[in-house]
């Protein structure tokens, strides 16, 4: 099975650059601008998009994130109508991977079959759920797996050499480094650091490994970029996201373009990264 997560991590390494992994949270501000954003993403230069599943208790995300996911709540967002955006998305464009990041509690309750049922056929290729440890795989995991879907796990500065196996085992797609220790947007990651560990994970998978947690500039993307073989930016497109809503958290004409223009950005610090062109990254 490949799937286009596959392909286009594959592409990437062919052209000798990495990826940009975006997130974005679904249903924030409200689903006809979240679809706008969505749709806007790949031209601005992502590569493999996560799209956050809203959640009422997102304990592993910093408060960016739990705020975009409130306000995807309060819009009404469902993960139906989540699963629906990404049909949406694919009518345009069924080359850009889309993963579904989030916990496993909206799943559960959708139920698993039929949840990884429609999530294949709205043209979801992977998945992220980070409450859901290797011991319980057979949850949701091998499940996915066995659906055509890429289970994609985390692993951290505290992943160590005897528990990094496990969350390797049924891992496909690539390999989400988690950059610091903590939750999502709290901290700048130490470069030298995590070129050490992205080198102490590919001694044990062939997959593509892609940082997370942290990166904000086009700075500091193109430094990681120059070691890892994808760059995660979630909480700096969210916070750009709300800075440009008005009174009552309600998009404006501002909305897409300020998350895209920074998209773009980031893209080109991704794809200078290993021209010669990086930049030490800027001080947060």
């Amino acid at each position: 099975m490949t799937t286009r997560i596959d392909r286009r991590f594959a592409e990437l390494s062919s052209e000798g650059r990495a990826a940009l992994v975006t997130f974005v949270t679904a249903g924030d501000p409200d689903p006809d601008t979240s679809l706008a954003i969505l749709s806007a993403l790949p031209a601005a230069g992502a590569d493999v998009v996560e799209l956050g599943m809203p959640f009422t208790d997102p304990m592993a995300d910093g408060p960016a994130i739990q705020m975009s996911s409130q306000r995807a709540l309060k819009a009404g967002q469902t993960l139906e109508k989540t699963l629906a955006m990404v049909r949406a998305f694919r009518k345009g464009d069924d080359r850009t991977p889309i993963v579904l990041m989030g916990y496993y509690n909206p799943i559960y309750v959708y139920g698993v079959d039929r949840f990884l049922a429609d999530a294949k056929s709205a043209g979801v290729d992977g998945l992220i759920i980070v409450d859901l440890p290797p011991e319980e795989d057979e949850e949701l995991c091998l499940p996915a797996l066995k659906a055509g879907l890429n289970f994609i796990r985390l692993a951290t500065p505290t992943t160590d050499g005897k528990r990094l196996p496990a969350v390797l085992a049924n891992t496909s797609g690539f390999v989400y480094y988690v950059s610091i220790t903590g939750i999502t947007g709290a901290a700048t990651p130490d470069p030298a650091a995590v070129m050490a560990a992205v080198s102490r994970i590919k001694r044990h998978t062939n997959l593509p490994v892609a940082v997370g947690f942290g990166v904000r500039t086009a700075e500091q993307a193109a430094v990681i970029a120059a070691g890892a073989d994808g760059v995660v930016v979630g909480s700096a497109l969210v916070s750009a996201l709300k800075a440009s809503l008005g009174p009552g958290d309600k998009a404006t004409a501002k909305t897409v373009t300020s998350v895209v223009n920074l998209v773009a950005e980031l893209a080109r610090g991704v794809r200078n990264a290993r021209a010669g062109k990086s930049t030490q990254p800027a001080q947060a």
